[in-house]
């Protein structure tokens, strides 16, 4: 990789380590589409799922006197099902189809939460955790954004900002792991890999520090609207072109 590549490898790894470091989930959104330019997808996918492995260790850390393991246990038992059943169904529905469908979502959601700040979802009851639960393991065997719909549901429940990082990101944590697992059991882990994931870990924890002690400074209101606007970017970029950034970079 060479020195302007690198460089960009670095910059994007402190900005998805900030982008989780305020909001808890999004770091692969926010690297994808400049990684796979820089690497092959095998290898982009193992970093991501490295990468947001300390993330997100990172951020339990940090609410370790928080979270809420009864509530998170549901969505980690349904999802941990989800998400083989999702790698099984990528012989036969094509994933362009599910991050299209997710990225409407994503979208419709996010402007209408922009331009009405009451919304009363379905309660948080068990029956339906477990749907939600499928559905997100089931969404990230098949695209690899298996957090998205988790955190869309909680922030959907109007609990306090400590209280749906509480939740959500144990969940994205366990998905990750699960995600890095197969990855490199399936040969995605190489020499080159590892050499990159160590280059870019000061840059990934020095961005996640950064945003945590943003995320402090956010009152519920701020809050709100951040996941609001980052659930309404990740959807305008599952929907964009995938072309569009190579009008900038060179492919890989």
């Amino acid at each position: 990789m060479g020195g302007v590549a690198l460089t960009l490898y670095l910059l994007t790894a402190f900005a998805g380590g900030l982008t989780s470091g305020v909001a808890g989930f999004a770091l692969g959104l926010v690297v994808s589409g400049v990684w796979l330019h820089l690497m092959s997808p095998a290898q982009a996918a193992f970093l991501i799922a490295g990468s947001g492995l300390v993330t997100q260790t990172y951020g339990i850390w940090q609410l370790r006197g928080s979270l809420d393991w009864r509530k998170a246990t549901p969505f980690i038992i349904s999802g941990s099902i989800g998400v083989p059943i999702g790698a099984a169904l990528l012989t036969v529905i094509d994933p362009g189809w599910v991050k299209t469908g997710m990225g409407v979502l994503l979208v419709l959601y996010g402007l209408y939460g922009l331009a009405r700040p009451a919304f009363k979802a379905p309660q948080s009851r068990l029956p339906i955790d477990l749907g939600v639960g499928i559905a997100n393991g089931l969404i990230g065997g098949l695209t690899g954004l298996g957090g998205v719909l988790v955190t869309l549901w909680c922030q959907a429940q109007g609990w306090p900002k400590d209280a749906q990082r509480a939740v959500f990101q144990p969940v994205l944590f366990i998905v990750l792991a699960m995600s890095a697992g197969s990855l490199a059991f399936a040969g995605a882990l190489s020499g080159e890999t590892i050499k990159l994931y160590l280059l870019g870990l000061p840059a990934l924890v020095a961005g996640a520090w950064v945003g945590f002690r943003l995320y402090g400074k956010l009152d519920e209101a701020a809050f709100r609207k951040v996941i609001l606007v980052l659930l309404l970017v990740s959807g305008l970029s599952l929907i964009a072109p995938a072309d569009v950034l190579s009008l900038i970079l060179p492919p890989h």
